[in-house]
């Protein structure tokens, strides 16, 4: 079969639905099986049918020799010849041969057919021959008898024949019928067993895509444990997750509008703390005087972040402004956190060279310090530590291209439930009442800056490691 045969038959059943081409696909691999079967099939019937026909001969020549020769007739011998639907008879055996023939023997035959040692190629070639090249002249047929040396009859093709046409005939509608019994029972097996499931696997997603936010529409699965239970529990998975995150995602745009609307008005009430902390400067008190700028500092980045946030229209970040800076300053400022918990009496204790600089956007880099140590102190303040007093350690130091800022706190740990989405959005809070923002947005701002903030648990301690690589080796590594 040619590739333009191919294409044009799967155009064909690609017309027609699934269970229409497997039940014509069916029909036509058990007739392809049966014309497999049929060549070795019509040339066994031929066989039979000459070897019938030499039997009868046989039987015909023993009795016309057993009968006395004054009690033969013309008429008895055409009447044999007839019976066995030969022109002529001859048997040898015994030491004697026995001819039985009528006056119109023909003077030569088309092909002589041995049946004493005959091969299967050779019956399947010549049975083939009869029925689509059949000989005008008649065959000489020789086999072997009961009790003699052969026995030779010679008798025309056209009874032969006729008997195989009905045959391959007969074969064909046996065909047809175990094709039609074998393609129904396969076609309601498949329909049972594979299409209504593919069906209704369909169907759930087609209605499910309609509404993918409403839970009941996820597909129940089956207890079946073949592919086909496999793919249903797959798609319950799949719909369930994507569910989740739709439902999740509206919930994020929600609160991203709201979010808009309270930064707005946030802005605005820091504008006038702003414009009140300016007032500040004309005291002349020295706790003021020392406290005023880190207030007017923190008010400052607090309104920049907040308008950052209505120009974009949600919380996505800015490209880092990048420049060297000193670190242990942005450090000094988180000494104030513990105040979130005085009650607790954490101590905060920092190791920070004075003079280590990083290539960082020092607003940026603040929140990221903020964040994790706020979140340090959250954590404290409600399961305390093991070890007594609570504590929180900050390092740093350069390594090669890179500043490595390590943030250690004694608490019992985070627990595990909690460290797979750990800097994921509103999925990583380990402390009651927790947002779940603070480790995503740090994870967030310290991508930003082309470094890595990890978990390291060691020594029953839970420890931060930031890493803020330089830009010059953020280029060249890449």
């Amino acid at each position: 079969m040619s590739q333009e045969q191919i294409s044009f038959a799967g155009r064909i059943l690609s017309q027609f639905g699934l269970s229409a081409r497997l039940l014509l696909l069916t029909v036509l691999f058990v007739m392809i099986a049966e014309v497999l079967i049929y060549v070795p099939s019509v040339a066994n019937f031929r066989l039979a049918w000459l070897n019938d026909r030499l039997a009868a001969a046989q039987i015909a020549a023993m009795v016309l020799d057993a009968a006395p020769e004054e009690s033969l007739s013309e008429e008895l011998e055409m009447r044999l010849l007839q019976g066995v639907g030969a022109r002529a008879i001859a048997l040898k055996g015994g030491g004697r041969r026995s001819l039985l023939a009528t006056g119109d023997v023909p003077p030569e035959v088309s092909k002589t057919v041995d049946l004493r040692d005959a091969q299967w190629m050779t019956l399947a070639r010549d049975a083939m021959d009869v029925l689509f090249n059949p000989a005008d002249k008649p065959i000489r047929v020789v086999g072997s008898g009961m009790g003699v040396e052969f026995v030779e009859l010679i008798l025309d093709q056209r009874p032969l024949r006729h008997a195989m046409i009905e045959f391959s005939r007969n074969l064909l509608l046996l065909s047809l019928f175990i094709s039609a019994i074998t393609a129904s029972l396969v076609y309601l097996t498949l329909q049972w067993v594979i299409v209504r499931p593919v069906r209704r696997l369909t169907g759930n997603i087609a209605d499910f895509s309609s509404n993918p936010e409403d839970a009941s529409r996820v597909i129940q699965p089956t207890d079946r444990v073949d592919e086909i239970g496999l793919a249903e529990q797959a798609l319950a998975r799949m719909e369930t997750t994507l569910a989740d995150e739709l439902r999740q995602k509206r919930r994020l745009a929600q609160l991203g509008l709201a979010v808009s609307k309270i930064n707005h008005e946030l802005r605005n009430m820091l504008t006038t703390a702003q414009l009140l902390t300016d007032r500040l400067d004309r005291v002349s008190d020295e706790s003021v005087q020392r406290i005023a700028p880190r207030l007017v500092s923190t008010l400052d980045r607090a309104i920049a972040f907040c308008e950052t946030t209505l120009a974009y229209g949600r919380a996505t970040e800015p490209l880092p402004q990048r420049r060297m800076i000193l670190l242990a300053p942005l450090i000094e400022e988180l000494s104030n956190l513990t105040d979130l918990a005085p009650e607790v009496g954490i101590v905060l204790e920092a190791q920070v060279p004075e003079d280590l600089m990083v290539d960082a956007d020092p607003d940026q880099l603040s929140r990221v310090l903020v964040n994790v140590v706020r979140n340090a102190v959250q954590a404290l303040s409600q399961t305390g530590s093991p070890e007594g007093t609570p504590r929180i350690d900050i390092s740093a130091s350069r390594e090669g291209g890179s500043v490595v800022i390590l943030i250690r706190d004694n608490g019992p740990g985070i627990p595990e439930r909690a460290k797979a989405n750990l800097f994921a959005p509103f999925q990583g809070s380990a402390q009651k009442g927790g947002t779940g923002l603070g480790l995503p947005i740090a994870a967030e701002l310290v991508q930003l800056h082309g470094g890595t903030i990890t978990l390291d648990e060691g020594n029953g301690k839970t420890c931060f490691r930031i890493t803020i690589p330089d830009r010059l080796s953020s280029v060249a590594a890449k």
